[in-house]
């Protein structure tokens, strides 16, 4: 009786604080909802435990709003940790906290974890997106600490302590940690944009893959010498790592996969051009791994342009170096910033757009808010600022994590973050790949091998790790690709701005009869 009027009252009250502000707060979220928690996340009447000790203040007593009783007498909300990111960063932040007395929502824009290295080769057709995404419920389905919702962040209040989200709720926060990544930058030309295949997400993927096979099957029914070659010309904007392995995968494709496929062209005459503005591929390399690297793709036909500024990318196909390249393929692979964190925080950028960080991966002068991955500027033991890797975004999460629970539970805190270089690879072409660990160096197959086994440990399920070994496997040994499916209609797949020019076939070879 007094559980049940107390319990209607604040269902009341929770109705009309969410319908008139809109929020998404803990005490927006249904009994049902509540009742599903884990015991150590059930609130109690009159509010949560205090975490006074840790120096913020629980979200739930801040609001101020009187929480339903709990049938299972649990001991309270706790502590609530926003974390806005599913990457390497965001998941390991999360995985961190798994044993921490705290709620934690996972906020990201789409309902999966993508691992994001072997992208490239969604976009050329060897593995598809289920290969490397999992969603992310299904990550944390045991961790019972962990809610998640796909939302995208549009603005942070440090003084009230929320983030705005794109679906109008707002979501309060005792501890945020912001993992958002980055995203490709076209260095002012926003224009070029248009023209040019990035590669971040699922869905650019698959339209560098239907770009990419929609080219050969246009060049297939051209009459136009000059649009056939134009439509089987490929430029790589880029030679860091993505761009290497881009290039060398389309290299591979033409001239294996698809040698056979087609009747009135020769795929593996296919041009493909990567450029950068640098004096080296994969400058980031040790000298002599760039050279290899250089010679390994000389190998495969394609065109290296170093030293080569582009000037401009449009529809017809790029300037690079003073010269026009015809071409119906633009990727770019080059230059990245990080995603608006700066602005959502009102601080100043610094670098490419990222925001420094102090040596614990917090915003200064901000202890509740940490920082990792790509949009963070954090200095390394030698004093120069972390590359953009995802193994610094993976260690950076796992560090803040830790951190966090040492709060929580007024453990001692890990200290400083110190970020641990175990290497850094770059495959090439198929067989192929270059190693650099400090301290030895590989080349060829031998790198290659051991690429393949990092990248396949680095998988999140072991389900993803058993069909893209097979998908590997399979490749090796017969050159097959089995993601070769256009899905996108044609209007979807030319570059804006661009014209359908077939040219003409013959009317048997056209008419389908």
């Amino acid at each position: 009786m007094h559980g049940s009027s107390s319990s209607d009252a604040g269902r009341t009250r929770r109705r009309k604080r969410s319908d008139s502000a809109g929020r998404l707060s803990l005490t927006a979220w249904s009994p049902a909802d509540l009742h599903d928690r884990p015991a150590s996340l059930q609130p109690v009447p009159g509010g949560g435990r205090s975490h006074h000790a840790s120096g913020i203040r629980p979200a739930a007593q801040q609001e101020g709003l009187p929480l339903p009783p709990d049938p299972k007498h649990a001991r309270g909300i706790g502590h609530r940790v926003v974390i806005v990111g599913a990457g390497f960063g965001g998941m390991n932040a999360a995985r961190a906290l798994h044993r921490a007395d705290a709620e934690i929502v996972l906020v990201d824009r789409t309902n999966h974890n993508l691992f994001q290295p072997l992208l490239y080769q969604v976009g050329t057709a060897a593995l598809s997106g289920n290969d490397i995404a999992l969603p992310i419920r299904s990550i944390f389905r045991r961790q019972r600490n962990v809610t998640v919702a796909m939302d995208e962040l549009t603005g942070i209040d440090r003084d009230r302590r929320e983030v705005s989200l794109a679906s109008g709720n707002t979501l309060s926060y005792d501890t945020l940690v912001l993992a958002t990544g980055s995203v490709y930058s076209w260095f002012g030309h926003d224009d070029w944009k248009r023209h040019s295949i990035a590669l971040k997400t699922l869905d650019e993927a698959d339209l560098l893959r239907n770009r990419l096979l929609d080219a050969f099957e246009r060049a297939e029914i051209a009459t136009d010498p000059d649009e056939i070659a134009r439509l089987m010309t490929f430029v790589v904007i880029g030679a860091g790592p993505t761009g290497v392995e881009l290039a060398g995968a389309v290299a591979e494709l033409s001239r294996h996969t698809l040698a056979r496929d087609f009747r009135r062209i020769h795929a593996p005459d296919a041009r493909i051009i990567l450029c950068d503005a640098g004096p080296r591929v994969l400058a980031q390399f040790p000298q002599t791994l760039s050279d290899y690297a250089a010679r390994r793709l000389q190998s495969l036909g394609i065109e290296l342009r170093l030293s080569c500024q582009v000037g401009a990318v449009d529809a017809g196909g790029v300037e690079a170096g003073g010269e026009r390249i015809a071409a119906a393929t633009v990727f770019w692979a080059a230059g990245t910033a990080a995603t608006p964190v700066a602005r959502w925080l009102d601080v100043k950028a610094a670098k490419h757009g990222l925001v420094e960080v102090g040596p614990d991966c917090t915003l200064p002068g901000h202890p509740e808010i940490f920082i990792v991955g790509d949009a963070a500027s954090c200095n390394g033991a030698d004093g120069k600022p972390l590359p953009g890797l995802g193994s610094v975004a993976k260690q950076q999460g796992h560090f803040v994590g830790r951190t966090i629970a040492a709060r929580l539970s007024g453990g001692r805190a890990p200290g400083d973050f110190r970020y641990r270089n175990y290497g850094q690879l770059a495959m090439i072409g198929s067989s192929s790949a270059v190693a650099d660990f400090g301290w030895i160096r590989l080349t060829g197959f031998a790198a290659w091998v051991v690429w393949s086994a990092v990248h396949l440990l680095l998988l999140v399920s072991a389900r993803n790790r058993v069909v893209v070994y097979i998908n590997w496997v399979w490749a090796w040994l017969t050159y097959g690709r089995g993601a070769r499916v256009i899905t996108r209609p044609l209007a979807d797949l030319l570059p804006e701005g661009a014209a359908h020019r077939p040219g003409t076939v013959n009317a048997r070879a056209g008419s389908g009869a």
